[in-house]
Formats: C-alpha cells, structure tokens, sequence
C-alpha cells in the first residue's frame, strides 16, 4: 500500500471516530415514525354506510398506535344527512386527524365555509372536538368570518359551541353586522262589496 492510500485510511478512521449516528431514543423511534405514508390522498370517512367526511391531502402519514392521521396541504368537504349534499368545507395548510375521536387541529391559514349557515371564516388555526360539538383558534389569533349579506367582522380568539349555536370571542371583535329580519308573508284578501 502505498503512503498516499495509508494516509487518507487514516484521515477516514479519525473522522469517522469523531461522529455520532443519531438513532432516536430507546423505543421512541418506533412510536414516531409513520406506518403508511402517502402521496395526493383521498380519504373518506364512513358512518352507518353513508360518507360523513371527504379529506384531500398532498401527502397524508398515518400513525395507528396513536390514531392519528397527519395531513399537508389539507382541504375536506363535510357531508350533510346521508351524505347526500355538501355541509362544510374548508383547507388548511397541515391537519392532524385523530382517527377514533374524529377531533381535527388545522393550522398554517384555515379557510372554512359552512353552507347552511352562510359563513366563511379565515385564520390561521381552528381546532374541532367533535364529540364537544366545540371549534376553537389560537386564544390570540385575529379571526376573520364573513357572510354574503354583507357581514364582515374580526375578532381575537373565537370559540364556537355548535350545539348552543353560541360564538364568543375572547377579545375584542370589530367590524360590520348585518341583521336580516325574516318578513312574514301574510295572505291578503279582499272582498268585494255586492
């Protein structure tokens, strides 16, 4: 061998002597890591045989020890009554689903629209609890909703309870509300004199 090749053999033993493989902890890594990931997904959710939920992702990674599904690039349509007509429908930039519980975290700018209660609303964060029937942001994050009839307003930190129909702010919330009172046909009749 010649001093030259004896020379680099050298220089290769004391660096690799001088690093280290990071691994991951004892165990953690299996918990971790994905047992399917997944490219340009479709996924539905099913109850009782009718489709309750669409989700749409660029690259989804199921972890089933947790029951957790995480979603990049993240859009949904929500089913109404026997998944005959889209509800709610929305985009987020990540989701994480838990699978058992039907809970959804969004983050990196949330767009939402639910169709029978004509509301659009954007922020950057909206967590569901589905059983609690309950949606949240971020306590500080700045909540935009709109409505067609010209409603538009913002508002700091938004919880809605769905089953109350109750939305509360916890700062302050500023803009335009616009009410529309619902007009009462009343049949009219006339009578002519004879």
């Amino acid at each position: 061998m010649n001093k030259c090749a004896v020379c680099l053999s050298l220089i290769f033993l004391v660096f690799l002597a001088g690093c280290t493989f990071d691994y991951g902890e004892n165990g953690s890594s299996e918990r971790e890591m994905p047992d399917l990931v997944m490219a340009n997904v479709e996924y539905v959710r099913i109850r009782a045989a009718d489709p309750i939920a669409r989700f749409e992702a660029e690259r989804a990674e199921r972890y089933e020890k947790q029951g957790l599904m995480k979603l990049e690039k993240f859009s949904f349509e929500q089913f109404g009554e026997r998944g005959e007509e889209v509800n709610a429908m929305g985009k987020a930039g990540n989701a994480s689903v838990n699978i058992r519980s039907g809970d959804i975290f969004m983050n990196n700018g949330v767009r939402l629209e639910v169709e029978s209660e004509d509301i659009i609303i954007e922020t950057f964060q909206l967590d569901w609890k589905d059983e609690k029937r309950l949606l949240s942001s971020g306590e500080q994050d700045k909540v935009n909703i709109y409505q067609q009839n010209g409603t538009s307003f913002t508002g700091i930190g938004l919880l809605v309870n769905t089953r109350a129909r109750t939305w509360e702010f916890s700062g302050e919330a500023i803009g335009n509300y616009v009410y529309e009172e619902e007009e009462d046909e009343m049949e009219t009749s006339s009578a002519e004199d004879e």
